[in-house]
């Protein structure tokens, strides 16, 4: 078997000790797991590269934090913010940005805040603050958890802490969470795509700079498993994975991921594909 299951992990668990020697560890976001894109990846290399991938899905900022520690041999993060943070304490780290997509707000289909009346995201945002509704934030220092705080920031306002409901969840138990409760979140589009048919929650509010989401592979040239980890790298970045990322579909014919653009600079948190 050329890659080990998937399965998620927890900062008690991913903290408990050092890489598994035997297998490369990717740790990795929730919203590509949750997207079903990691088998599309991992089972192909696995089999040509006869490499076992050992995948663990958290938020983007712990996973830096277990490249850090040395816990992950390769990670695969959408937190630009904590990914050029770690870059300072980490120059010599290999970075280069894989994909992209977006955010979306999403809420229950009845809109009670009016958010799709919002004349931007801003005044969206602003509207679900001053309604009687709930928005249900990731908390998880996640990449997703970032770009909720850089909005709310930018709003100027956030809704009373009372309807500001932390799930430390990742983005399919927090969309889980919003649909139970008839509130709102942000999700990435992928992983809403993949859930929408269990869910209770419409596309509300998308489109624009400020919704654009970026993943990168980030890995430590000087670690254990560094020309594995840097393999993995290369075939996701400019290999077969590049196309598979690309062909990537789901819920009937959505593009979840679109690889980053040839020839675009890829080699800094703040690149972007357009």
């Amino acid at each position: 078997m050329a890659i080990l299951l998937a399965s998620a992990c927890t900062g008690r668990h991913c903290g408990a000790g050092p890489t598994d020697r035997g297998a490369l560890t990717l740790a990795t976001t929730t919203s590509v797991g949750n997207s079903g894109l990691l088998d599309e990846l991992l089972v192909p290399y696995g089999e040509s590269a006869g490499v076992d991938v050992r995948p663990l899905l958290v938020g983007s900022g712990l996973a830096l934090k277990m490249l850090a520690d040395g816990h992950a041999d390769l990670v695969i993060s959408h937190s630009p913010l904590a990914e050029a943070s770690a870059l300072r304490e980490h120059p010599t780290w290999d970075y280069r940005k894989l994909m992209f997509n977006d955010f979306v707000l999403v809420g229950p289909g009845d809109d009670p805040a009016n958010v799709a009346d919002g004349a931007n995201l801003i005044d969206a945002l602003r509207r679900i603050a001053a309604s009687p509704s709930r928005f249900i934030s990731r908390g998880d220092q996640s990449g997703t958890h970032e770009r909720e705080q850089q909005l709310w920031a930018r709003a100027g306002v956030t809704p009373p802490s009372g309807r500001l409901v932390t799930a430390g969840a990742g983005m399919g138990s927090t969309l889980r969470v919003a649909s139970e409760t008839a509130a709102y979140t942000l999700t990435d589009r992928a992983t809403y795509s993949q859930l929408a048919p269990g869910l209770k929650l419409v596309v509300l509010f998308e489109g624009g700079t400020l919704l654009l989401n970026t993943y990168a592979a980030v890995f430590d040239p000087n670690g254990p498993r560094a020309t594995d980890a840097a393999a993995l790298a290369q075939w996701l970045s400019d290999g077969a994975g590049r196309q598979r990322i690309e062909r990537y579909r789901i819920a009937g014919n959505v593009q979840a991921f679109r690889a980053w653009p040839e020839g675009r600079q890829r080699g800094h948190p703040g690149d972007g594909p357009f």
